[in-house]
């Protein structure tokens, strides 16, 4: 049983396996088994039969469940994929983006969301300072 990084409602980027490089919305997450469950993602057909006569049997296509290790967050700040930090604000433990301290959790995005755009515009400037010292 590990805790999980990755919350329901998240946008994650599958970073292994078939669907690497794919982004999608977390469906469920199941913390004792460390899978998640993401949208269109590791699509397996299922062979099902009729419960009953009203129902219909047939191939189904549904998604199977992934390791939650094989995710990262995307951040809705800076759209990247980053690894998940924690930070206290406001009495809480909240999950923030590590490459622009954006918070990933919705009830606290605006309480650092001023914050985290000033950080992605520094980083910016810094990145032209570099290329036009490189010249």
């Amino acid at each position: 049983m590990t805790k999980s990084f990755v919350k329901k409602g998240d946008k994650v980027l599958v970073i292994t396996g078939k669907d690497k490089g794919k982004t999608a919305d977390v469906l469920e997450v199941s913390p004792k088994t460390g899978k998640v469950l993401v949208e269109g993602i590791n699509v397996v057909t299922k062979h099902q039969k009729p419960k009953s006569q009203q129902d219909k049997g047939g191939i189904v296509k549904k998604s199977a469940p992934i390791e939650a290790s094989n995710v990262m967050v995307v951040c809705p700040v800076c759209n990247k994929a980053t690894r998940v930090k924690h930070k206290e604000i406001e009495g809480k433990n909240v999950r923030v983006c590590s490459k622009c301290t954006a918070s990933l959790d919705k009830e606290f995005v605006k309480a650092t969301k001023k914050d985290a755009k000033k950080a992605v515009k520094e980083a910016k400037t810094k990145k032209t300072k570099k290329e036009d010292k490189g010249e």
